[in-house]
């Protein structure tokens, strides 16, 4: 797992919310935000999409925990779409994990993360959500990331 320190901008994104247990349904939904950013050509070599996990599956009933599926859009961007919902994501320092796109090596990470944060000194900046960060470019090489916010 490669690891870099990142200043992550804060990003305007277009998104769609699923509520229920982290998992499968996530990847669902992440098909339905590329079938839309298609049929409006916001979808290209260029485009990231985020993975926002609003809750700590710990502290939060499974039932009610929120995924949040982001495509990073303009500033000029505007809805025209009832489930599609617009927002902004916070920026700041970032501790960004390379990993391989894979159903295996996000489960090895998301247990590990946090170890490692701490095998390198790195606090956790818990007022922010973890990114899971999808470029195109990266995914197009079997590459993800995920962004942990630290102080």
């Amino acid at each position: 797992m490669k690891v870099n320190i990142e200043m992550i901008p804060s990003y305007k994104i277009a998104y769609i919310r699923r509520t229920g247990p982290y998992g499968s349904g996530n990847v669902q939904i992440m098909e339905q935000l590329k079938s839309w950013a298609k049929e409006k050509n916001l979808f290209n070599e260029s485009s990231i999409i985020l993975g926002i996990a609003q809750d700590n599956p710990q502290l939060t009933e499974p039932k009610d925990c929120r995924y949040d599926t982001c495509l990073v859009v303009s500033d000029e961007f505007r809805i025209d779409n009832k489930y599609i919902n617009f927002g902004e994501t916070t920026g700041g320092k970032y501790c960004v994990f390379k990993i391989s796109h894979t159903v295996d090596a996000m489960q090895k990470a998301w247990m590990d993360i946090f170890l490692e944060l701490s095998k390198r000194s790195y606090k956790f900046d818990d007022r922010k959500p973890v990114l899971e960060r999808y470029a195109v470019q990266m995914i197009n090489r079997h590459y993800c990331e995920i962004c942990v916010p630290i102080l």
